[in-house]
């Protein structure tokens, strides 16, 4: 992320695109992340180390894997890094020998059960996913306070974010603020929303290969989808849910090889695709957050179907999908939140069926006003939507529910196409929706497993 000419933070396409791993980028990734800088700032002689978490991350903590997100990021790992196998094999042997090999090298008692502390009934000033932490030896104590703020960003105990740019950086030549302001500047330049993000991108990232960025970005989706789409079993957590996507590939490639007569199938693809990915991300598999783990599966789908699907997909149709999108999701992020636990799951889910309907859109040849139509449709259909984890794992309904906004999100861009890109309500005028609706919202429907499906299923 890098400041922009109005004092706005530069959110750029691999800041919202990011490898990670599962179940969640705000409470898997981000903690991750906040130990791992935590960490990095001990001296070699600390004794012992204990974090506290706070809030949603409390109260979901340990089903989104919060607390082995935690121990892996005070060894220094990070989860763009990580191979998910190697994660486990770390935190059975520190679960095993009680002791932990800290970023600097040195080893400390460390329960997982006793020096990571859950607050379920306190939460910290800025916002509800706060975790702090805490490091002793013989020089002295260090202490420090993180917020995980969605989508994988952390920011420190003054809000300001871990990656706050430096004085005299560079600067976008197009700042936006907001869709208008967007469309405004894409308008005068005679860009694209696209092409608007890649100069701006460009000359923020100089020596960045942006290309390459999206590229990697893009394998790793499809990596992903590919894993999913092979591995059996259940899902680990004790709900029972069984992965369907292998099934569901199996009888799609058996219709197909009958030439399945059904006009509708296209949208079997895209289920199964969305649900590929989610239940990767439930194993605590890798994926993208794009931009949350828990709506990651929407746009991956979505782009397998421009790419399957849509006359004339090429690689540079993906870039002008993933440019695009990150456009929406950065304005969505600066007037509004991505975090499940601020907006319930509108700020998850609507946030991608948004950015994948905007991206379609554009990369399907749709002009800068259809585009901005197509993501205020997405973003709209999803306003109020709660995210009640049923046992506070990223399960149910999280998986379907991919499924559902990836089916939706094409559907709003191609309501979006057929028209000429008027409409009556905006996108910032959905986005302040969602916000204000998110404001107004219960604490239990937003990641806190106490309200919603969450108490009405039986979790175990």
């Amino acid at each position: 992320m890098r400041e922009d000419a109005a004092g706005a933070i530069w959110i750029g396409p691999l800041d919202l695109f990011r490898i990670g791993l599962g179940p969640s980028s705000s409470h898997t990734v981000g903690p991750m992340v906040a130990a791992a800088h935590f960490a990095a700032l001990l001296p070699p002689d600390i004794a012992r180390v204990t974090a506290h978490l706070y809030g949603s991350l409390a109260l979901t903590g340990r089903g989104h894997a919060t607390d082995t997100a935690v121990l892996l990021g005070l060894t220094g790992a990070r989860p763009d890094e990580l191979d998910p196998d190697d994660a486990a094999a770390i935190v059975s042997a520190t679960q095993r020998r009680q002791r932990l090999r800290l970023a600097a090298g040195n080893e400390v008692p460390f329960s997982l059960a006793a020096d990571i502390v859950f607050h379920p009934r306190e939460s910290l000033p800025l916002h509800t996913n706060g975790l702090s932490f805490s490091a002793s030896g013989p020089g002295g104590t260090v202490e420090r306070t993180y917020y995980s703020v969605g989508g994988g960003f952390v920011v420190d105990g003054d809000g300001a974010p871990l990656d706050a740019p430096a004085a005299g950086h560079a600067v976008p030549p197009f700042p936006f603020h907001d869709g208008a302001e967007l469309l405004q500047r894409a308008d005068e330049a005679g860009l694209t929303i696209a092409e608007l993000m890649r100069r701006n991108e460009q000359a923020v990232h100089p020596g960045r290969d942006l290309s390459a960025g999206l590229a990697r970005i893009w394998a790793a989706m499809r990596a992903c989808v590919a894993r999913g789409l092979v591995a059996e079993g259940e899902l680990p957590g004790g709900l029972r849910v069984r992965r369907r996507a292998p099934a569901l590939l199996r009888r799609l490639e058996a219709l197909s090889g009958a030439n399945d007569p059904d006009l509708l199938g296209a949208m079997d693809w895209v289920n199964l695709w969305a649900l590929s990915v989610n239940e990767e991300n439930a194993a605590g598999g890798r994926v993208v957050t794009a931009p949350t783990n828990g709506a990651a599966g929407i746009i991956p789908a979505v782009l397998h179907y421009y790419d399957r699907f849509v006359t004339g997909a090429s690689p540079a149709g993906i870039e002008t999908f993933l440019l695009t999108a990150a456009a929406i999701g950065a304005i969505i992020k600066r007037n509004a939140s991505i975090s499940g636990a601020e907006m319930g799951c509108q700020g998850e889910v609507g946030s991608a069926c948004a950015m994948a309907a905007g991206g379609l859109a554009a990369a399907m040849g749709g002009t800068n006003a259809q585009v901005e139509n197509a993501a205020e449709i997405g973003l709209e259909h999803n306003l109020g939507l709660t995210c009640d984890p049923v046992g506070g794992l990223v399960q149910v309904p999280c998986i379907e529910r991919n499924a559902i906004a990836a089916v939706k999100a094409i559907n709003a861009c191609r309501l979006a196409l057929h028209g000429d890109g008027t409409h009556r309500v905006s996108l910032d005028q959905a986005v302040a929706t969602m916000e204000q609706t998110g404001r107004d919202m219960s604490r239990k429907y937003k990641e806190t497993s106490l309200g919603g499906l969450a108490v009405n299923v039986v979790a175990c």
